[in-house]
């Protein structure tokens, strides 16, 4: 069977055409070749590399065409490096996450041996979003292929020029009966989620997720649900201002804020707001000395984006609270350009404090007492990150053990993310499963029991009939 190369304008039904013939591809190869072995994920992770190290130069060019502007370093910090970084860490790792582990058998089994195997799921389905197509898309593939699998990419049809780039430089790397990209609009997303796949991985928003979910549902396909949600700042009343806005800004401004683990909201101790909103101001100014116009702030992707951000804005004025720009000219239309926007005290169900931001706007929440910071967060949606700014290790631990989120970054922002060997997943509503690190390995393989009984057998005492005698052993044996 061969491969149909995804035409530039085709129907949707011919699309979902081309989306079978791939599927059932791939799926006969998986059948073909079930267990892949060591030396040849090995090969193929190594080859990957070799082609991204040629390429990547075009990924970033592709990146700034499809945002109107993208900061060169923002791409290499958050595109490009993170995959050269998972590459090489799944390489030195690979033969351990393969090989067998041994488990007991337990005294009422013995003697024989028990291993895990880790086998190939079959067919992974791979679901991309436009804030980091190149991360997004690769990572998970990477460590998919390092679990054997064949892989089927879906990207965004936000990144049309990185959506090229990135398929030209997968042929390049694999054949197509084991990895092939389509993109395409929201009928071939759909359709491509009721395909059944081994495993399903998705990185979006929670109400988009609800969809792939039920779509997934149909075929009993396991999903893994990257998604988002309110990730909170808590300035706690020992830290320094100056230093809590210089951790929070990384993470704010990076990307300009399209990031699903950008820090949503802050909590800010009531005497120290003063303090914080000038320290914000005084370091994005620093950071920016041109302002939004400066090369290495980032645009917002397209007008959808930017009219969502400013409607958020001009809600907010409209309420009547404070609404601060760090930056003058604070928005430009046609580059798509805004700066940092501090909106202080909005109502907790307001608009803005219930959707997740994802661009350059920074709710301020202003406290008495931090352990009402706490009861606040228990009472909404688990974030998928939680930033904490104190030194105090009573108060560390205390967040750590009474709060829930997907992970935890004490005074820093964002970079618990980039840690290869820890996993990475949301919970509730930020979503399930995870990823990097062995567990990984894990999402993308079957944990696969093996019992091996050797010649002697002491099972067969088992057999009936039961004796009084033999029940009054297994009292005695396993139940006391």
């Amino acid at each position: 069977m061969t491969i149909v190369s995804m035409a530039t304008k085709v129907s949707a039904e011919q699309q979902r055409n081309v989306l079978e013939v791939q599927f059932a591809t791939l799926l006969e190869r998986s059948s073909l070749n079930p267990y892949v072995a060591y030396k040849s994920r090995i090969k193929d992770l190594e080859r990957f590399q070799r082609v991204l190290k040629t390429n990547y130069p075009f990924l970033v060019s592709a990146l700034s065409e499809d945002y109107g502007h993208r900061s060169r370093t923002d791409s290499l910090i958050t595109d490009i490096l993170p995959c050269f970084q998972m590459l090489r860490y799944t390489k030195r790792k690979l033969k351990r996450w393969m090989s067998p582990s041994k488990r007991s058998e337990g005294l009422l089994l013995m003697p024989a041996r028990v291993q895990v195997h880790y086998q190939p799921l079959g067919v992974v389905g791979i679901v991309v979003p436009w804030n980091f197509p190149v991360t997004l898309s690769l990572i998970p593939l990477i460590t998919a292929i390092a679990a054997g699998n064949c892989v089927m990419v879906k990207l965004s049809e936000s990144t049309p020029h990185t959506n090229q780039s990135l398929k030209t430089l997968l042929q390049d790397v694999f054949p197509a009966d084991q990895v092939c990209v389509v993109d395409g609009d929201i009928t071939i997303a759909s359709a491509f989620c009721e395909l059944p796949f081994d495993h399903l991985f998705f990185t979006g928003s929670t109400e988009v997720g609800k969809k792939v979910m039920k779509s997934a549902s149909t075929n009993l396909t396991p999903v893994t649900l990257e998604l988002g949600g309110k990730s909170p700042v808590i300035v706690a009343p020992d830290i320094d201002p100056e230093l809590a806005a210089e951790r929070l800004l990384f993470g704010k401004n990076l990307n300009t804020g399209q990031i699903c683990v950008a820090p949503d909201h802050a909590f800010v101790p009531e005497d120290k707001l003063k303090a914080f909103i000038g320290a914000l101001r005084s370091q994005w100014q620093s950071i920016y000395p041109k302002g939004i116009q400066s090369d290495d702030r980032t645009s917002i992707i397209n007008n959808h984006q930017y009219e969502r951000l400013v409607s958020l804005l001009d809600d907010a004025n409209k309420s009547g609270v404070t609404v601060i720009s760090l930056g003058e000219p604070a928005t430009d239309i046609v580059t798509r350009k805004m700066a940092l926007h501090l909106v202080i005290n909005p109502t907790l169900d307001s608009t803005l404090m219930k959707e997740e931001i994802f661009g350059p706007i920074l709710p301020i929440i202003t406290y008495k007492d931090v352990h009402d910071v706490l009861h606040i967060l228990q009472g909404h949606p688990r974030p998928l990150a939680l930033y904490l700014m104190t030194f105090d290790n009573y108060f560390q631990q205390h967040v750590i053990h009474h709060t829930h989120s997907g992970s935890i970054a004490i005074n820093d922002s964002l970079v618990q993310v980039a840690v290869d060997d820890a996993p990475f997943g949301g919970i509730g509503a930020s979503g399930m499963g995870s990823y990097h690190g062995i567990e990984g390995f894990h999402t993308f393989s079957h944990a696969k029991t093996v019992f091996i009984r050797g010649k002697l057998n002491p099972r067969k005492l088992f057999n009936p009939p039961y004796g009084k005698w033999w029940q009054s052993l297994i009292l005695e044996l396993f139940l006391r």
